[in-house]
C-alpha cells in the first residue's frame, strides 16, 4: 500500500495527463479475463490520480445495451470507413462505468459487431473476418478521437486485436497533428490462438497504401507477428501476463524497447513510474 506522500507524487505525475486505453475487452461489459480486468483497472488508477482517461472497445452484440446504458452519439456517428474498398458505416456509442466517472466509447457496425460473440464462433474458432474487424476498429477509434479533438499523451493498447494502431498512426494517419505527441504503450498477453489470423490480412492493409516493408509481418499473421508489428512502433512494452511467448520478449530486447516486467505490471504505481520515466521523458 503506497504511502500518502507517494499518492501525492503519483497525482502530480498524472495531473492532466490524457491516457487513451484501447482494448478488445473491458469489464464490466465482458467476462473478467486478465485483459478485461487490466483494461479497467489501469484507467481507473490513472483517473483516481489526476489523469484523464478514455476507454475504447468494440460494441459486440452480446453486450446488453439497456443494462449498461449505452447510447448512440449522433454527432460522432455517420461516417463511412473504407475497408478493403468497401464503405462501412461507423456507429459510436458511449456509456459510463458506474461510480467511476469513466467514459467508455464503443465502436459499432452491424456487419462486424452485431453477432453475439467476441472474436470466436460457437466452436471457438476465430472469425474469418477478424482482420477486417481490426482495420475497422482501428480506423473507427482514430477517427472518433479526431472528432473529439482530444489529444492523448499516452495510447495504451491491450491485446493482439489492437496491434494495427501503432502501424496506422505512424503511416496512414502520420500527418494528423492531434497524435503528434502521443506515445504508444503495448500490453502483451498470453498467446491465445494458433496458426494465422488471416491469409488475406496483408493485402487488405496494403489497400491503404501502407509501405510493403512495414507490413511484412502480416504475410504470416500469427500471434507473435501481430505483436511484433505493434512493438515496431511502440515507445514501451508491458508484459501483462505470466505466459507471454519468449520470442516476443527476445524481440523487444533486440529492438531496445523499454519494458515493464510482469511482476512490475502487477503494481499500478510501477506503471505510473514507467509512463513518467521511460515513456513521457
Amino acid at each position: 500500500m503506497p504511502s500518502f506522500t507517494y499518492l501525492i507524487i503519483y497525482r502530480e505525475f498524472m495531473k492532466d495527463k490524457k491516457v487513451l486505453n484501447i482494448s478488445s475487452e473491458v469489464v464490466p461489459y465482458l467476462p473478467q479475463t486478465n485483459q478485461a480486468i487490466n483494461s479497467y483497472k489501469i484507467p481507473k488508477f490513472i483517473n483516481d490520480h489526476g489523469g484523464q482517461t478514455r476507454i475504447f472497445m468494440p460494441r459486440y452484440g452480446l453486450i446488453n445495451e439497456r443494462r449498461h446504458q449505452l447510447h448512440e452519439v449522433i454527432r460522432l456517428s455517420g461516417m463511412n470507413l473504407v475497408i478493403n474498398d468497401v464503405d462501412m458505416p461507423l456507429i459510436i456509442k458511449v456509456a459510463s462505468i458506474p461510480k467511476e466517472r469513466m467514459q467508455v466509447y464503443f465502436i459499432d457496425n452491424d456487419e462486424y459487431f452485431k453477432r453475439r460473440a467476441v472474436l470466436r464462433n460457437e466452436n471457438q474458432n476465430l472469425f474469418a473476418d477478424n482482420d477486417e474487424r481490426m482495420i475497422f476498429f482501428t480506423k473507427g477509434v482514430i477517427e472518433t478521437i479526431k472528432k473529439l479533438n482530444w489529444s492523448p499523451d499516452i495510447i495504451h493498447l491491450h491485446g493482439w486485436f489492437t496491434c494495427l494502431f501503432p502501424l496506422y498512426l505512424n503511416t496512414y494517419y502520420k500527418d494528423e497533428p492531434i497524435f503528434a505527441q502521443s506515445k504508444i504503450v503495448t500490453s502483451v498477453y498470453a498467446k491465445d490462438f494458433e496458426g494465422v489470423l488471416s491469409d488475406q490480412f496483408y493485402q487488405k492493409v496494403a489497400f491503404d497504401k501502407i509501405p510493403d516493408e512495414l507490413i511484412e509481418p502480416l504475410k504470416n499473421s500469427n500471434f507473435e507477428n501481430l505483436e511484433k508489428l505493434s512493438l515496431n512502433f511502440s515507445e514501451g512494452y508491458v508484459i501483462a501476463d505470466a505466459e507471454v511467448p519468449e520470442s516476443i520478449e527476445k524481440y523487444s530486447k533486440e529492438k531496445q524497447i523499454p519494458v515493464l516486467s510482469y511482476q512490475e505490471s502487477q503494481n499500478q504505481e510501477a506503471l505510473v513510474e514507467f509512463y513518467t520515466n521511460l515513456i513521457l521523458k
